[in-house]
């Protein structure tokens, strides 16, 4: 059973990168570990940190000015391997949410099992928000998954999710908890047809 995902109004962090691969995300040197546990602390590792292992200062993630549990990314997020260690490295992180204009299939089906939104807006939007949160860090956005709408200031856009995952996010559930609900329609099933 995973956290439930209902709605989440948070700051952004601002990432306009287009391209990002899996290994920028989680270099592959960092994928010893099997648990979901302690990825976050690599999570664009070869971007936090410089050769002597000091935090660069200009880097979105060790900028004080931005915090919250959505990451705005540029175009084309999670290219490249197919690595679930990404969408882990990022939850573990504190994300639950990435806003982009387009995700790499693989990815997007690793975050939502994971229990990472991936939310996809138009080319526009996205860089609407990028300029809001450029003009005001504090700028809040709104993830409403059960009416699959976002919003920020006075925009706001609806964004597609496949529908069992949307279930199964708003429960909690992975693929395991979602059969374990239907017990006893199955059960019921099984008495009808047997």
């Amino acid at each position: 059973m995973k956290e439930k995902f209902i709605q989440i109004k948070s700051t952004g962090v601002p990432l306009a990168v287009e391209n990002i691969d899996t290994d920028q995300i989680i270099p592959a040197r960092f994928l010893k570990a099997t648990t979901r546990e302690g990825f976050g602390d690599n999570l664009f590792r070869d971007w936090r940190y410089d050769a002597e292992n000091k935090p660069v200062s200009n880097f979105v993630l060790n900028d004080a000015t931005y915090s919250g549990k959505i990451l705005v990314a540029g175009k084309n997020f999670g290219c490249g391997s197919s690595r679930e260690h990404a969408a882990w490295a990022i939850y573990d992180f504190g994300f639950r949410v990435v806003v982009s204009s387009f995700f790499a299939d693989i990815f997007r089906n690793n975050a939502l099992n994971n229990g990472l939104l991936p939310v996809v807006v138009t080319d526009n939007f996205l860089r609407n928000i990028f300029k809001a949160i450029e003009q005001n860090p504090k700028t809040e956005i709104t993830i409403d998954l059960q009416n699959q709408i976002i919003s920020f200031n006075t925009e706001k856009e609806n964004f597609e999710i496949n529908a069992y995952k949307k279930i199964c996010m708003t429960n909690g559930y992975d693929d395991i908890d979602y059969l374990l609900s239907l017990t006893e329609e199955i059960k019921e099933f099984d008495l009808v047809n047997s």
